[in-house]
């Protein structure tokens, strides 16, 4: 990519970043890529359309680094879980083989699993030397009758948060609008209800954890045309454009494929959350407001009361036990405020979230949901962390993955809430199963034991102390 088209998908009107900055969110620095690259990023988000091929154009390294790395979950086809690269070597750089083992390989993932699509992630090397995955792209898509994506997401470009959007942009460029939504097959049609057809953009599913959702939606009458890209297929987001309304569930980094729906289809937005019990009633409530449907607006009223009735007699132990219990979140981006709400519904007490990925509307929300005092801290260092957790008298840390260690060493609660966790906590009865994990975590007869002095401590004690 050009330094021009890494700025204009920098610069996204939808952001919050660009009402205080002309210039758009912060310029990506390469090799600050604590977190994840760009490819990192772009991979992440696409890998979970199901049926397609994902061909990393690189040295093995890069495949094998983010092979896997993220907990998304699918019902369909199995191909995304096959790990593929050109596993370039250093006879392929010096004698300039690049685009023909690229070419080669598009041809192999064809004819051995038959995808629905190919799509080919760039990396740091072939980009440096120049190969033109755009072009070999188009030549292996007539050669082989099958469409291949290029996305050019070289690491070096930035930062995971870019990758996101390159992933985006890449999909709305040449694959959304590419194809009409199938009729609803006559047998699916409940009587009575008008059907809406919906999109979700940045729901990954992990943990399969959309799953506790999904079936509210068929209830009713939401037909979901893609889950971008959660669980989802190829053909499914080439009809993003025949929506009706679109929901932002996740990354701030997918708003500019829900303005540019606006913009050119007419597909109205808003930003949600599943996490929390309040965020899910809330989201079903947006788009029935959004869609303008009076009879969708009681049928979403009936439900809401329905499972909140059904959440509140199934975690009624648990908030007994979890009420007032102080919990230090470190999080980034949506999650910084989606889990303060979901803990909030536990009874719990957050005493501070952390607001590493988070942008200025996502501290916005943390204040609204904390008051204007609240506690946000923005640097990641892990032993700064702990400290943060004992100068504020918490009793469980809720954080991503790379803080299972230090945390565990520090011999204090711990839950994980990263992509990588194969748990889901969307939803309302994500809510119960994220209670339950709590309770479990604080409530361990382990922490007593680890903290306690050992027993041979205590004899060489008694041992040593003077006789009277």
């Amino acid at each position: 990519m050009t330094p021009d088209e890494i700025k204009a998908l920098m610069n996204e009107p939808a952001c919050a970043h660009n009402k205080k900055s002309k210039s758009g969110c912060a310029k990506p620095k390469p090799g600050a890529t604590q977190g994840g690259c760009c490819f990192d990023g772009a991979r992440n988000a696409l890998l979970p359309i199901c049926d397609v091929a994902h061909i990393v154009h690189g040295p093995i390294g890069c495949a094998g680094s983010s092979w896997d790395n993220r907990g998304t979950r699918s019902g369909g086809s199995d191909i995304y879980r096959i790990g593929m690269t050109t596993d370039l070597n250093d006879m392929d750089v010096i004698t300039g083989r690049g685009e023909k083992r690229l070419f080669k390989a598009i041809g192999q993932a064809v004819a051995d699993h038959a995808p629905a699509a190919v799509f080919v992630y760039n990396t740091c090397v072939p980009a440096l030397q120049g190969d033109d995955i755009e072009a070999v792209a188009k030549a292996a898509a007539a050669r082989f009758d099958v469409p291949v994506v290029p996305v050019d997401c070289a690491g070096f470009y930035g930062n995971k948060n870019l990758g996101n959007r390159i992933a985006g942009d890449a999909a709305y460029r040449h694959i959304i609008g590419t194809r009409e939504p199938d009729p609803v097959p006559p047998e699916a049609e409940i009587p009575g209800i008008r059907r809406h057809d919906i999109n979700l953009i940045g729901e990954w599913n992990v943990g399969g954890e959309f799953w506790n959702v999904a079936p509210l939606f068929d209830e009713l009458g939401l037909r979901i045309l893609c889950s971008f890209s959660g669980d989802s297929r190829f053909h499914e987001v080439q009809t993003m454009h025949r929506a009706e309304a679109s929901m932002v569930v996740c990354s701030k980094a997918m708003l500019h494929v829900a303005r540019k729906l606006e913009d050119d289809h007419g597909v109205p937005w808003f930003e949600g959350s599943f996490y929390g019990v309040a965020d899910t009633s809330q989201a079903f409530r947006d788009f029935a407001c959004l869609l303008g449907d009076d009879d969708l607006s009681a049928r979403v009223a009936a439900l809401v009361a329905r499972e909140e009735a059904k959440v509140a007699a199934a975690l009624a132990p648990l908030r007994a036990r979890l009420a007032g219990k102080r919990v230090l979140i470190f999080t980034g981006g949506y999650k910084s405020w989606s889990v303060v709400s979901a803990m909030q519904d536990l009874g719990m007490v957050v005493v501070a979230t952390g607001t590493e990925k988070s942008t200025e509307e996502d501290k916005a929300r943390i204040r609204a949901l904390m008051g204007p005092e609240a506690r946000m801290i923005s640097d990641n260092d892990q032993t700064a962390l702990i400290q943060t957790y004992h100068a504020c008298g918490a009793d469980i840390l809720i954080a991503g993955d790379r803080y299972i260690y230090p945390t565990l060493k520090s011999r204090i609660p711990f839950l994980d809430i990263d992509h990588v966790r194969r748990i889901g906590y969307a939803g309302y009865d994500g809510l119960v199963e994220l209670a339950r994990n709590i309770d479990h975590a604080v409530h361990s007869p382990v922490w007593a034991a680890v903290r306690d002095t050992p027993p041979w401590r205590r004899v060489a004690r008694v041992a040593t102390r003077p006789a009277a």
